[in-house]
């Protein structure tokens, strides 16, 4: 019988008459195909393609997104020509975040972060600081921050840089909620460098916050070398109000001045006089003339006077200096004098 083929079997039984020489055949003369892919062995390249699996014309499995991996194991079959891929076809994920690391801006964030679409973690305030390291997750817009995402605080005094209206307080200094030394008494001279932290409202005072004397020194010593010829001079007089031995802020520098001069002259000592008007009884107004020359006594203490120094005397209502028949005379009246001399007793 006639084998046109030449594989064994006569044509009348040959299935498959044109098989190419040295080929091998089943029972009816075809070429084997041993994983029944419709693809003969002599010319599949992929002899073990699992049953039913849709192959090429190679009778390899198909891998549609060519990414090395076969359709019918790939969980990501539409994966972007020449992204790298695990073992399931799909793109690869290094720090597990969710985002395949080819769109992953940020493919080293650690696990369990909470990220953004880009595969960055989540910036809430937007601040280059991420939610997950950020202690000051609310930081305004725009604001400089350190390395834990919280605004600077160059000083160091606890007001963010940004809302630090004095951003070179000294360290240890305490200061108010927009960052500046304390000024209790609101005279422009800080606390930490106010020698004189009680100057009344208004009063203006020089560098060191102190009130700014009406006489200078050198005035003072004039005036007290005047004293050594005229003895009981008053160098300060201090008006009260009716029934009052308060010492009013405008008193207050003149009163500093004598005690500037009495402590850069330690010979010299001050006796204080205390007056009152005629209203009130004798007995009243002297226990009131007391109590004006004993103020002004402490005043010059709390200044750096010596107690030893001053001596403290009311007359009450005697020796007026004006007419107390007139409102203007018994304001006049209504006052504590003070004269320096070489000795309290004199």
């Amino acid at each position: 019988p006639v084998d046109s083929d030449k594989d064994g079997l006569p044509d009348y039984v040959d299935r498959c008459p044109d098989t190419p020489e040295g080929v091998k055949v089943d029972q009816y003369g075809c070429p084997l195909d041993s994983d029944r892919d419709g693809i003969a062995d002599y010319v599949d390249r992929c002899p073990d393609t699992p049953q039913g699996v849709k192959v090429d014309q190679y009778g390899c499995p198909l891998d549609s997104d060519r990414d090395g991996i076969a359709d019918y194991v790939d969980r990501c079959p539409d994966t972007p020509q020449g992204v790298k891929v695990d073992q399931y076809g799909c793109p690869t994920d290094s720090d597990r975040d969710g985002v395949a690391d080819y769109l992953d801006r940020c493919p080293g964030t650690p696990a369990g972060v909470k990220i953004d679409p880009n595969g960055c973690p989540t910036d809430s305030d937007k601040d280059g600081a991420p939610d997950y390291v950020d202690k000051c997750p609310n930081t305004p817009l725009g604001v400089r921050i350190d390395e834990y995402g919280c605004p600077t605080d160059s000083d160091g005094d606890g007001v963010a840089d940004y809302l630090d209206r004095c951003t070179n307080t000294p360290q240890g200094v305490k200061v108010d909620m927009v960052g500046c030394p304390l000024d209790s008494d609101m005279d422009g001279a800080a606390d930490y460098l106010d020698k004189c932290p009680d100057t009344p409202q208004g009063a203006k005072v020089d560098r060191e916050g102190c009130p700014v004397l009406l006489k200078k020194l050198e005035e003072s010593a004039i005036t007290y070398r005047t004293l050594t010829a005229k003895k009981g001079l008053p160098v300060l007089r201090v008006e009260f109000d009716l029934n009052k031995a308060a010492v009013k802020p405008q008193y207050l520098q003149q009163i500093r001045a004598v005690a500037e001069f009495m402590k850069n002259n330690r010979n010299v000592a001050a006796i204080l006089k205390g007056y009152t008007d005629d209203f009130g009884t004798e007995k009243y107004n002297l226990r009131l003339s007391v109590k004006r020359a004993d103020a002004v006594r402490t005043l010059l203490i709390k200044m750096g006077v010596s107690p030893d120094r001053l001596k403290a005397i009311g007359y009450g209502y005697a020796k007026p200096i004006s007419d107390n028949s007139t409102s203007e005379g018994r304001r006049h009246n209504r006052r504590v004098e003070a004269e320096l001399h070489d000795d309290v007793n004199e």
